[in-house]
């Protein structure tokens, strides 16, 4: 039987404004919460998982890569119901995959390593609501003291400027709209990775876009054949971003 891991949040220690800590907590009183976490988990959730820490000291075997954003407020193994080594996460600002040869760094040797050492199956490019990313691109004044932010998000020009001259939207519907077509966008540039274009060329891997709406737990996931997000708990087949396959093997 799988373990699940969940993440255990005391109601009693959720602040108004929905987080775990109140704005005006000291540093100490801060860094004291994250340390008695560690100590309810090493305490109370470790002996109950023991046996599955054991078999991950060995080695990993993720299920699937999951590209996320940095947000604090966007917790995959939560989310999705998954144990510890059952994702192979990478988070930044925007949930952004550069194209292949621009900004070779972490995000994309981190792809290279999931696909070619890890041999994932899937990956998942995961935005969120209220994504202060995406209020950043459709409003960069606030980005001047943040040089490297700014030139991060150029990542997400593509779809800025897909919404800014084909979408009739209003102001209020502009950061949806960009935070789907920012994963599409991001797909897009994920695709020009060559381990993940042979794999999918070849039918041996899937991509998912996935919009998470932090207020009311839903997935809205992309669907390629229709060029539309649905719900990914919805009736149907299941919404899949994969192209398909070209070099189908024997």
């Amino acid at each position: 039987m799988r373990e699940i891991f969940t993440a255990r949040v005391e109601p009693s220690k959720v602040s108004a404004q929905g987080g775990r800590h109140a704005r005006d907590e000291s540093a100490d009183e801060s860094f004291a919460h994250l340390v008695d976490g560690f100590r309810r988990f090493r305490a109370e959730v470790y002996p109950e998982q023991q046996a599955l820490f054991a078999r991950l000291a060995k080695a990993q075997q993720p299920r699937a890569m999951f590209i996320t954003c940095a947000d604090s407020r966007i917790v995959p193994e939560l989310i999705t119901q998954s144990s510890p080594g059952d994702l192979f996460v990478t988070r930044n600002v925007g949930n952004v995959v550069p194209p292949y040869g621009q900004m070779n760094g972490g995000v994309s040797s981190a792809i290279e390593y999931a696909v070619m050492a890890l041999d994932v199956q899937h990956i998942i490019v995961c935005g969120h609501s209220d994504c202060g990313a995406m209020k950043a691109v459709l409003d960069p004044a606030g980005l001047q003291r943040m040089p490297t932010v700014k030139a991060w998000l150029r990542h997400c020009e593509v779809a800025r400027s897909l919404v800014e001259q084909n979408c009739s939207c209003t102001a209020g519907e502009a950061l949806g709209v960009l935070t789907e077509e920012n994963v599409v966008a991001q797909l897009d540039h994920l695709r020009t990775h060559p381990s993940v274009a042979a794999r999918l060329a070849g039918g041996q891997l899937s991509i998912h876009g996935w919009v998470y709406c932090i207020e009311t737990s839903e997935i809205l996931a992309y669907d390629a054949g229709t060029g539309r997000f649905a719900p990914l708990d919805g009736d149907g087949p299941l919404p899949v971003a994969t192209p398909a396959p070209r070099y189908l093997q024997a």
